[in-house]
């Protein structure tokens, strides 16, 4: 184990830095050991890890399948130091969570304070990433967990808990449309729209509607960015297209409506805190996972978007 283990650290600097010089000296290791090291494996295995290249190294189809291999070693020697912990009755360890952008304000936040405040001794790290990359991330073993749209085709996941999440026009306070709890595609016809680009999850379902209707909206704005929508309808550019996740906070707090779009061709979206269906959650990732399903509930539609007199 300590020789597999020195290798693999060796490695993985290399196919990360793309050099054994730049690796030799990350490590403050001589350049022929870790030369050594990989030359060992590579005539081990019976296929080169890197292709040797003017102007560097780069990892070949087997370096591929050894640096993932490496990363998810590493990640369970973390894991097991945590246990070994636990053992010792200490609440200490790293936990690393992926979520999607609509979540990096609001729920989250206030639930990694919470268990900041319940256990100091858990640090989180957080991912903010595309919805597909949020799934890689977990199937790979790069996260303990995570928190994605649709996941129910992916067998490398596990579904932990869900809610349901709908699309709907997001209007500024005070804004006629905004009396509306739900309202028709149609209803947006001819209005000035701020509309989601790829890679948003959403555009599929906006697709659908403009298929299914043949209704012509006017994208008056389109942005891959949830924030900048949300700051755009706030400042009166035109009505909004977002999920009831994107706009809790700011619905909450009266800023702004949300009406749903009520086509019978719409279906819920389906969120999901997911873990990788072949691992097992160390003692301080099942604290933190813990934690935050306690409250998934609140992410669902109606209750997402009920206001708070705050």
């Amino acid at each position: 184990m300590p020789a597999f283990s020195r290798f693999l650290r060796y490695f993985m600097a290399v196919g990360r830095l793309g050099s054994i010089r730049k690796a030799a000296d990350e490590l403050n290791i001589s350049a022929s050991a870790i030369d050594r090291q990989i030359l060992n494996v590579e005539a081990d295995i019976g296929m080169p890890l890197f292709e040797r290249l003017p102007t560097g190294l780069r990892l070949t189809a087997a370096g591929e399948i050894m640096m993932a291999a490496g990363t998810r070693w590493q990640k369970n020697l973390t894991d097991v130091r945590a246990q070994i912990e636990d053992l010792r009755g200490l609440k200490r360890g790293h936990v690393d969570i992926a979520i999607i952008d609509a979540l990096a304000k609001g729920y989250i936040p206030n639930a990694i304070r919470a268990i900041q405040s319940r256990y100091p001794g858990i640090t989180i790290g957080v991912r903010v990433l595309e919805n597909d990359k949020v799934r890689q991330a977990i199937a790979d073993g790069e996260v303990d967990f995570g928190i994605l749209f649709e996941p129910q085709s992916y067998r490398d996941l596990t579904v932990r808990s869900f809610v349901e999440v709908v699309l709907g026009f997001l209007t500024p306070a005070g804004h006629p449309f905004g009396d509306r709890r739900e309202a028709r595609f149609s209803a947006c016809a001819g209005s000035p729209l701020i509309v989601p680009a790829e890679p948003l999850a959403v555009c599929q379902q906006i697709a659908v509607l403009e298929g299914t209707t043949g209704l012509q909206i006017d994208r008056t704005v389109t942005s891959d960015n949830i924030q900048m929508i949300t700051s755009l309808v706030l400042q009166g550019v035109g009505i909004g297209i977002l999920t009831s996740l994107d706009v809790i906070t700011e619905v909450q707090r009266g800023l702004l409506s949300f009406t749903r779009i009520s086509d019978a061709v719409l279906r819920p979206m389906t969120l999901a805190l997911c873990t990788a269906t072949a691992r097992t959650s160390s003692y301080a990732a099942g604290i933190v996972l813990g934690e935050i399903e306690s409250g998934f509930a609140q992410l669902s539609y109606p209750a997402s978007i009920e206001r708070n007199d705050i």
